[in-house]
């Protein structure tokens, strides 16, 4: 992915070690780094005395206190992952982000606007309800490709097998896009369809060569695999033939049915923000 900016975000537990692979990637491919590191503000303890119109609230004394330590340990570790990516040579600011979940929410999806791609950091899955607002703040209301399981291995970004699980729409269609960089750098590209249709209305008559004939015109190496589910959800069909082929990077659009569906009845997006194993990276 030369060229391009990346807003990476981490969470409190963070390390500057975790940057380490990005941060040698954004020297070989001129990458400039955008970090948010996220905390939550502490819950606000409020207490009310009296009733109606004549109550009033308070708060106990050592709350502003827990705050401004929050605050201070907050900005100590964004000085020393600022450092730590100087002292690397890496093109890149970091910011911290203090406040509660919408005001973190707001700042990921503004962070999205003016990048290339969000990579999203492990160490925020400890918080499980902060990282499904973070996850869908970045797929939702930001226009950048979102990245898991990535800080970890830098064949993500410059894959030599990349997976692009595609079903015709929008989703997968900027998925695709916001991967050509990568995908241009692999060197393998295997478009799946999972249980097609071969009708024009839903995947062509001849399903996924559409794709092949796009992604060949980038330069791209590509083999098209249709694949039945054989029963499976298709998420689990999806990283199981992405295992076999030992991919760096699974390309894939997220949530073509609606979040609430999602999440009361599972589904492939979900899936795949939740494992852990393999990189991913999903547009909506």
């Amino acid at each position: 992915m030369k060229n391009t900016t990346i807003s990476v975000i981490l969470g409190v537990d963070a390390q500057p070690a975790d940057l380490g692979a990005l941060s040698q990637q954004s020297l070989e491919n001129n990458i400039h780094l955008i970090v948010l590191l996220l905390r939550k503000l502490p819950p606000v303890p409020v207490f009310y005395m009296g009733l109606g119109e004549f109550s009033a609230y308070s708060l106990p004394e050592g709350w502003q206190a827990d705050v401004d330590k929050a605050n201070t340990a907050l900005e100590a570790q964004r000085a020393k992952i600022s450092q730590y990516l100087a002292d690397q040579g890496a093109s890149a600011e970091v910011r911290a982000v203090f406040g509660d979940v919408s005001g973190l929410r707001s700042a990921v999806a503004h962070a999205g606007l003016t990048c290339d791609t969000i990579i999203i950091g492990d160490d925020l899955r400890s918080d499980e309800r902060l990282f499904k607002d973070v996850v869908h703040a970045a797929l939702f209301e930001s226009s950048a490709g979102v990245m898991l399981n990535t800080l970890g291995t830098a064949e993500a970004l410059q894959p030599k097998s990349a997976f692009v699980a595609w079903k015709a729409g929008v989703p997968a269609a900027r998925a695709i896009r916001a991967a050509l960089p990568a995908l241009r750098t692999a060197q393998d590209v295997t478009v799946a369809l999972f249980d097609p249709v071969s009708t024009a209305s839903q995947d062509g008559e001849n399903p996924g060569s559409d794709v092949a004939a796009w992604l060949n015109h980038q330069g791209c190496t590509v083999a098209v695999q249709q694949y039945p589910s054989s029963g499976q959800d298709t998420g689990t069909a999806i990283l199981k033939r992405a295992k076999e082929i030992a991919a760096d990077l699974i390309v894939m659009g997220a949530y073509g049915h609606s979040r609430l569906r999602e999440t009361v009845f599972g589904g492939t997006t979900q899936t795949l923000i939740e494992q852990r194993d393999r990189p991913v990276l999903l547009c909506h």
